[in-house]
């Protein structure tokens, strides 16, 4: 009886770390240098989808767990594209260029930096505007899509004197 203890109690240890959790690793991770290019794309897909109020695309761009930092607030899921929607009910005009994006990739997981530029038109007044942005990607095996995003307002430049 004692060895059947034994030998149980040596089996659940030699077993333990099988059945241990870990995180999922994706099948294969994409070619680093198509990532690059596809995860600065997703981004500019995203603003498609805003500048439009295109909610399928929106979606496509990003995570079912998206959430967003813009404007000194957090906005969950469809949030900023209602936020944007509402401001094009309102007459606004939005202009958004991703350049120069800085694209880190680690397997399914990509970093993306930019300096956005733009413009904010409403009632014929245009307002030159630009952001510091940046963006956290996830691999889903088929395409890049937006977990996470931050835009903050870049100051303005100081002409010249």
């Amino acid at each position: 009886m004692q060895r059947a203890r034994i030998a149980l109690a040596a089996l659940a240890i030699a077993t333990l770390p099988a059945c241990a959790h870990s995180a999922p690793t994706p099948a294969s991770c994409p070619a680093p240098g198509k990532a690059m290019v596809d995860a600065a794309q997703t981004m500019r897909d995203m603003y498609a989808a805003l500048q439009t109020d295109d909610l399928a695309a929106f979606r496509a761009a990003t995570t079912q767990d998206f959430f967003a930092y813009d404007v000194g607030e957090r906005f969950d899921g469809d949030a900023l594209l209602n936020l944007i929607k509402r401001r094009h009910a309102e007459g606004v005009v939005f202009e958004w260029n991703v350049n120069d994006p800085k694209v880190e990739v680690t397997c399914d997981m990509a970093l993306v930096t930019y300096v956005n530029t733009g413009s904010a038109t409403q009632a014929g007044v245009q307002r030159e505007l630009s952001w510091l942005e940046s963006a956290t990607l996830k691999h889903d095996g088929q395409r890049w899509r937006i977990r996470f995003f931050h835009s903050t307002r870049a100051a303005a430049p100081v002409p010249p004197k």
